[in-house]
């Protein structure tokens, strides 16, 4: 491995600027590739020992060194040789996909997922396949395939989940941008406890084929990035209709060609933004995060947005409890996906997972559950007329007061420590009705030794269906005001 390149301070750097120091000849996409390797050695397994990397791709170099090949020739795609970190559930046809289980350890899919065709379609390298909460199950980023991974600002806490592997290993700078899968918190929930964006597509926007399912009736993947700018640039490369996800259809006509043009500094200008305070908590634990959001409120203010408290109540933990179809969904959708596996896996169902041992304990419980669910039950079929519901719902408010987007925090308090559950936390609202939404860093708590920076927390906005555009113009109208980003200490520039 070559030293690291000192003429271009990769860490930190989005995409825009990465591509303009490689057409301009200060950084070649080998030497990038060769930094985040050399980071991924130094701070995944030593050091901190983030633990968030399954699998670095073997091939990496020898694919940078094609793109630069590809930039000499005058070629200029989208991510052509930006390394992207793909949660562990996602297919790749030259790599080994586990969803984090030993029971799938060593196999590797007949294709590429839809969305990893379209990064490596855009020119994009998949550096490493990063850990994941054991097939996506729940938020604390554990797995029996390779372990806890760790909270890089503070080592003793979780990073979130299920995509906390995306979420640690971006905010540490192992890799320019990632992609995670989100069913009820998942991209959102790394997000703000790693202090980054994290975007929920509207559901159907981004094909699931090929992700290892959870429940497809709230299933959608998305980008995890260090900026605003690029979640956007990641969203519009894996946008588009899939045949084979039928949802997609309705996407046709609702996605631009680019979001990076809606992009504006002044987006909270004249912006109508609903406050769902009873997403706020009221206790002495969640005071920490009333303090940073009251100050995000204030800022958005300051930029011209208008805010709209709204009266009315909803409870995201009754959201998961009634409304969430997860656990209803998992055994059937998960068995569509491993029954067609044939000889390459050594399970085809749920059942086989939880006869084989081969599992996290941490899942252990909602994967038992599952199995004794019933998704032809009227209680299923209740709770999708729930979420019908509950849409016409969010839909009438926007309407009634007129807004733009609804904000509040993601997690009523901070993540939580290694080894406790998360709790207090907000996504459900997006995963259940389908909508998108976007979290954005809205600061930190007080610090303390584990936690020399303070502990991240995110700002959470979400919108109606196929309102990306406007989503991403508030938030990086809020980005450019607050300016909260700041990379982990526990992981410096080497």
């Amino acid at each position: 491995m070559t030293n690291k390149p000192t003429g271009f301070p990769v860490e930190e750097a989005t995409v825009s600027q990465l591509k303009k120091a490689i057409r301009e000849g200060q950084l070649t996409c080998r030497q990038l590739a060769e930094t985040y390797l050399a980071r991924i050695e130094a701070y995944d397994q030593k050091g901190p020992a983030i633990n968030a990397v399954i699998a670095v791709n073997p091939n990496a170099v020898q694919i940078a060194e094609e793109a630069d090949r590809r930039y000499k020739a005058g070629e200029d795609l989208p991510l052509l040789g930006i390394p992207v970190l793909l949660k562990d559930n996602i297919d790749t046809a030259d790599m080994a996909t586990t969803a984090g289980s030993a029971c799938l350890a060593g196999f590797t899919p007949a294709a590429d997922a839809f969305i990893t065709k379209k990064l490596k379609d855009a020119g994009a390298l998949i550096l490493a396949k990063v850990n994941l909460h054991e097939f996506a199950v729940w938020g604390e980023t554990a797995s029996s395939i390779a372990g806890q991974t760790l909270n890089p600002y503070d080592l003793t806490r979780t990073p979130g989940g299920s995509s906390g592997g995306t979420g640690a290993a971006i905010a540490a700078n192992m890799g320019s941008v990632g992609i995670g899968t989100d069913t009820i918190n998942s991209v959102r929930s790394p997000a703000s406890a790693n202090c980054l964006v994290g975007f929920r597509p509207t559901l159907g926007l981004v094909s699931r084929h090929g992700i290892i399912p959870y429940s497809l009736t709230q299933d959608t993947a998305g980008p995890i990035t260090r900026t605003v700018d690029d979640a956007a640039a990641v969203l519009s490369v894996i946008t588009g209709y899939d045949p084979r996800d039928g949802k997609t259809a309705w996407s046709i006509g609702k996605a631009p060609a680019s979001y990076l043009p809606f992009l504006d500094p002044q987006g909270l200008k004249n912006s109508r933004i609903g406050v769902l305070r009873s997403f706020f908590g009221s206790q002495p634990v969640h005071a920490e995060v009333n303090r940073i959001m009251d100050n995000s409120l204030r800022l958005i203010e300051e930029a011209g947005g208008i805010l709209i408290d709204l009266p009315e109540t909803l409870d995201s933990n009754q959201i998961v409890q009634e409304i969430s179809v997860h656990l209803y969904d998992l055994e059937k959708d998960l068995d569509s996906y491993l029954s067609a596996l044939g000889d390459k896996a050594a399970v085809h169902s749920l059942k086989d997972v939880i006869a084989s041992g081969k599992y996290h304990p941490g899942i252990g419980e909602n994967i038992k559950t599952a199995v004794t669910l019933d998704p032809n039950s009227l209680t299923y079929k209740e709770r999708l007329l729930r979420q019908t519901h509950l849409r016409d719902q969010v839909m009438k408010w926007m309407a009634d007061y007129g807004l733009d987007a609804i904000v509040y925090p993601h997690q009523k308090r901070l993540v939580v420590k290694v080894g406790e559950a998360q709790v207090d936390r907000n996504g459900s609202l997006a995963a259940v009705t389908g909508f998108p939404a976007i979290t954005v860093p809205a600061g930190f708590s007080t610090p303390t030794p584990e936690a020399p920076l303070g502990v991240p927390v995110g700002i959470e906005f979400i919108g109606r269906p196929w309102s990306e555009p406007i989503l991403f113009k508030i938030a990086y109208g809020f980005e450019q005001t607050s300016r909260v980003r700041r990379p982990p200490q526990s992981t410096p520039i080497l």
